[in-house]
C-alpha cells in the first residue's frame, strides 16, 4: 500500500479521513491562495487544490497526496474565512434566509499524475436576527471557516437544509474522494 499524505492543515479533513479508516500523514503546503483576476469560483478551488497536491507530490515522491480547497459562494461572490468578527457578521447576515453554494476542489496526486474534481452543495440558512448572528459569532466557531460557519458544529442550527454532499460542506467530499482514490489503487471499503 502506498503512503497517503493529506496536504491540509484542516482538523475537519483529518477527522473525516480518520472516520473512514484511511491511514495518512499530514503535510501543510505553503501555497499562495490569492484569487486571480476574474477567476471563477470553481476554477479557484480546483487550482488551489491542484497546487497543494503538486506541492505534496514534490515533497513526498511515490506517495498518494490528497488536497482540497473549500469556498462558499453567494451571488457570484466568494466568502472566504473572515478576518475578524465584524466580517463574520457581514457574511452571516448575507447568508441568512438564503441559499448559497459550497464548492470543494479536491485533488489526488501520485508523482506527476493528478486528478481533480469540484463538488457542489447547496445550503439554505434560516432567517436570523442580528442578536442571533452575534450569539453564534460569540461561540468562536466562525473563526477560520469559509463563510463564517461550521455545519458540523453549532452552525448546524443555522441551516434549514442542504442539497448535495454534507461532507463537502464540512470540507471533503468523501464519496467523490473515494472514487478518485480507487483510480489510484486505494480501496477504502
Amino acid at each position: 500500500m502506498k503512503r497517503i499524505i493529506l496536504a491540509s492543515g484542516s482538523p475537519r479533513r483529518r477527522e473525516l479521513l480518520k472516520d473512514i479508516g484511511v491511514a495518512f500523514e499530514i503535510f501543510k503546503p505553503d501555497v499562495d491562495e490569492s484569487r486571480h483576476c476574474n477567476e471563477a469560483p470553481e476554477s479557484l478551488c480546483l487550482r488551489l487544490s491542484r497546487m497543494k497536491a503538486k506541492a505534496g507530490a514534490s515533497s513526498f515522491p511515490n506517495s498518494i497526496i490528497i488536497a482540497a480547497d473549500t469556498i462558499v459562494v453567494i451571488d457570484g461572490k466568494i466568502l472566504g474565512k473572515p478576518h475578524d468578527r465584524e466580517e463574520a457578521f457581514e457574511m452571516l447576515k448575507t447568508l441568512q434566509a438564503r441559499e448559497h453554494e459550497v464548492i470543494t476542489g479536491v485533488s489526488v496526486a501520485l508523482n506527476d499524475e493528478i486528478t481533480s474534481h469540484a463538488e457542489r452543495t447547496l445550503v439554505k440558512f434560516i432567517a436570523m436576527s442580528d442578536d442571533e448572528i452575534r450569539a453564534y459569532i460569540s461561540t468562536g466557531e466562525c473563526d477560520d471557516k469559509a463563510g463564517a460557519y461550521a455545519i458540523q458544529g453549532r452552525g448546524a442550527t443555522l441551516i434549514e437544509g442542504i442539497k448535495g454532499d454534507y461532507f463537502n460542506v464540512v470540507g471533503l467530499p468523501l464519496c467523490s474522494l473515494c472514487k478518485m482514490l480507487k483510480d489510484f489503487g486505494v480501496e477504502v471499503i
